[in-house]
Parts: structure tokens; sequence; C-alpha cells
């Protein structure tokens, strides 16, 4: 079912109405902070009740099916349940970069891209404005919003949470970052990652399938995983991609990142305060080749 199929049998706002309801005691990531955002309270990610984003712009650097020819319409969502000391992005995610808006303007930024010809809408880190993003599109629905939506998450997401998105996200470009519960804590302060991660995968892969793409290219449907390569192989990335060949298939598409680089609290880790080598990377470009999974993305060094 699609989110239009959804808006016009009303379940979509009663799926808005279900998610504001968990606002009242927070419970929409794995912390379950239990604050109540409708009155102002702000847990681990900082987020309160309005939907407070860094940029709302055409941005072309997505994997090539997400960016296509004309872009993809990002939306960069202030704020993380995540805090890992390596974010590239952490004026943004950490410390609270942004303007907060109402769900009507987020519904008109949406409106506005797809004017500006993107192929979809991108919410970046968007696990914690669930229930703003689904009234946003509630609004944005009778202006004659019709893109592809896509949930470019961190992947530490509850599966309960993501039902609320079944019919709505068309896409989900989530990360999977780490294969040990000691370098989820140490890193990014984020229990139980793991085994939270490869559940909500699962949940990704049974709502929108493999990825699908049009005749030029550009994905319609579907699940794109991410992996950052990380130094010392604290990602675990061999474990990781072993993972996804049993368990998601060996069809699926993987972007494996090479690009890590020591910012925020990182630049004085002993262990993260460095660029990744080319042998670390290469390990794991070996490792996707000799588990099959031939569809995805490396990078050049």
């Amino acid at each position: 079912m699609s989110y239009l199929a959804l808006y016009q049998s009303g379940e979509l706002l009663q799926r808005v109405r279900e998610a504001y309801r968990r606002l009242a005691a927070c419970d929409l990531c794995p912390h379950d902070c239990g604050v109540d955002r409708i009155k102002g309270e702000r847990g681990i990610c900082g987020a309160g009740l309005k939907p407070k984003i860094a940029s709302a712009n055409v941005h072309r650097g997505e994997e090539p099916p997400i960016s296509g020819s004309k872009g993809s319409g990002t939306v960069f969502l202030s704020g993380c349940s995540l805090k890992c000391i390596f974010c590239q992005n952490f004026p943004i995610s950490q410390l609270g970069n942004g303007t907060e808006i109402t769900t009507g303007e987020l519904a008109a930024r949406m409106i506005r891209l797809q004017r500006q010809g993107v192929h979809n809408i991108n919410f970046v880190t968007p696990t914690h404005y669930l229930p703003q993003i689904l009234a946003a599109l509630w609004l944005a629905i009778p202006l004659g919003f019709r893109l592809p939506v896509v949930w470019n998450s961190s992947g530490y997401e509850k599966v309960d949470c993501l039902q609320l998105l079944d019919g709505v996200v068309d896409i989900y470009l989530p990360d999977m970052k780490y294969a040990q519960e000691g370098n989820s804590l140490e890193f990014s302060s984020a229990p139980g990652y793991r085994d939270v991660n490869r559940s909500a995968v699962i949940e990704m892969l049974r709502q929108v399938g493999h990825l699908q793409l049009d005749g030029d290219g550009i994905a319609r449907h579907g699940l794109i995983i991410r992996h950052l390569v990380l130094p010392g192989r604290r990602a675990g990335s061999r474990e990781t991609l072993e993972w996804i060949a049993g368990h998601v298939g060996i069809e699926t598409h993987i972007a494996l990142m090479n690009q890590y680089f020591p910012a925020h609290r990182a630049v004085s880790s002993d262990v993260l305060g460095r660029k990744i080598s080319v042998d670390e990377y290469d390990e794991a470009v070996v490792a996707l080749e000799e588990l099959g999974l031939e569809n995805g993305w490396v990078q050049e060094h």
C-alpha cells in the first residue's frame, strides 16, 4: 500500500495520531527516554515538539540511484539518537544547529523541493522526528506531493516504530555501523546497536524489498545499506557483511564507504584518531567480493 492509499483510507491520519501519542513519554528510539516532548522536555536526541531542520536543499552526493541526474531533495534534521564521537555532521547532530519550524512549513519545503525537480525527498537522521514527518506528509499530499520518500538513518531503530512507516517510506537507506557491542557503546553511546540494527534492517526489507530502479536507473523502491569502514576493524566489517549475505541476501545493494576521517571528538582518540588505511578498506572490499555481494558501490581511495 502506498502513502496515497494510506491517506485516502484515513490510515495515515491514524498513524499520525498514534505517533504523536508516543511523544508524551517518548519511546521513538531504543533509548526510551520517556520524556514528555509535547511539554517541551528533551531526551538524548535533543529534539522537542517541533521539527528542527538544518537545511532542505537539492543534494547530488548520494548514491547514484538516489541523486540521479536531478538530485535528491535532502532534508537534514537536527539532533540524533546516536552520539558518534567521529560524526562529520556533529554541529547538526549533536550541537543542535538548525531552525525549528512547524509541520506545515516542513510540508511546504517538501513541495518546494518537488517543484525543483528532485527525484525524491530524503529525510536525513529522521528517527526522532517520525511523528512530525508523518504529519508533514499528511499535509503535503493534498498540496500535490507525490515523490518517493527516502528514510536515511543511523539504523538504530525500533521495529514497532518502523511499522508506522510501512507503505510510507519507499526507500530505506540505513547505516550498519557496528558488529560488536563494546564499539557501539564506546564510539556512539548506542547500547544494543548490533541486534537493534539487524532487527530494523530485516523489518525494512520486509516493507520495501530489494532495490528496484526505473528505466533511468533511479531508485523507486527498496533497501540500500551503508557501511562505513573504521580504523582498526572497529566497525566489524567482515562480520556485518557476512550477516547481510546470510540474512538479507546477496542481492542486497551496499554502499561500502571509505571516507572515514577523524572529526569531532575522534581527533583525540587513540583508536579512531586517524584515517583508514588502503589495506583496511581493501580488506572490506575483498570480504564483499568473497561473499558474493556484487550489488552496490565501492569507493576509490
